[in-house]
């Protein structure tokens, strides 16, 4: 049996071998000059604050969908800080690009996995598709927003994870926070691992993640997707939060330095500016 509390506080850990760096000593020995700026400054959300490099387009999405979604994400304007939970700052260090425009509950709780979590389940919200939010926790319990909404309230005692009746039903944007919360506090990279199934590098698309279940581990969102109008080539757009709970933010690509975030699918292992996976970590929900 999983142990439900043990790895509950160490699911965005560094990965071995990375180093803890203090918030405002993050660097980044990777920086390459790039040949381009590819950032409009005015820009509000994620595609009209980033330019494509000559000869791409971005991939399709539907409209009302999930890629369309990450793609108007709100930003913060351009030159603006990562805040931690607690309102302290994240000096940028060759980490981010942007800031999303999203707020952050001031508890400890909105790292990595739960970034996902909550872009998957605000944009399922917004759509008002109620019961397809559902999360596991760590534990294997199912989390679902519908039967929280119909009055239901998660109870733990240890290991032990049940619903319990408690207040009428509520629908409203308060109780769906209030759900997200208990969700980030008992699932992570583990669960949201074990919800997604492997895609192939090739299939790349906006709302898939990079994702290293584990204690350490650590997960980050696709974002928005382009395609070489030639050669077919894509390159991709990153987001994360990280620990502790955090900003979501656009990050870098440590092998362009700053001014231009895309990365390419031609890798073996994915270096990010606090993670490196490998390509196998590509996942899609299901």
């Amino acid at each position: 049996m999983i142990i439900l509390f043990s790895i509950l506080l160490l699911s965005c850990t560094h990965a071995p071998n990375q180093g803890d760096a203090p918030r405002e000593m993050i660097t980044n020995p990777f920086r390459t000059p790039v040949a381009k700026d590819l950032i409009d400054t005015s820009g509000k959300t994620l595609q009209t604050r980033f330019l494509l490099p000559e000869g791409y387009e971005r991939t399709e999405t539907a409209s009302g969908s999930f890629g369309e979604y990450l793609r108007n994400l709100p930003l913060k304007p351009h030159g603006s800080k990562v805040k931690y939970y607690d309102g302290d700052i994240k000096n940028s260090g060759g980490v981010y690009e942007a800031v999303v425009d999203m707020d952050i509950d001031p508890r400890d709780l909105q790292q990595c996995a739960d970034a996902v979590i909550r872009l998957r389940a605000e944009y399922l919200y917004g759509q008002e598709k109620y019961d397809e939010i559902s999360f596991e926790f760590t534990n294997g319990f199912e989390a679902d927003f519908k039967t929280w909404r119909s009055g239901n309230r998660i109870g733990v005692d240890g290991n032990n994870v049940y619903w319990r009746a408690s207040s009428s039903a509520n629908s409203s944007y308060k109780s769906f926070r209030k759900y997200l919360i208990m969700v980030f506090a008992y699932a992570g990279t583990y669960s949201v691992e074990r919800e997604t199934e492997k895609v192939s590098i090739e299939d790349i698309q906006v709302g898939d993640i990079f994702i290293k279940g584990g204690s350490p581990g650590h997960a980050v969102i696709v974002v928005d997707v382009a395609k070489n109008l030639e050669t077919g080539e894509k390159i991709f757009m990153l987001a994360q939060s990280y620990m502790p709970a955090q900003e979501i933010q656009i990050l870098q690509n440590p092998k362009n330095g700053q001014g231009n975030p895309w990365y390419d699918t031609d890798f073996e292992r994915l270096r990010t500016p606090e993670w490196t996976f490998a390509k196998e970590a590509l996942r899609r929900f299901e």
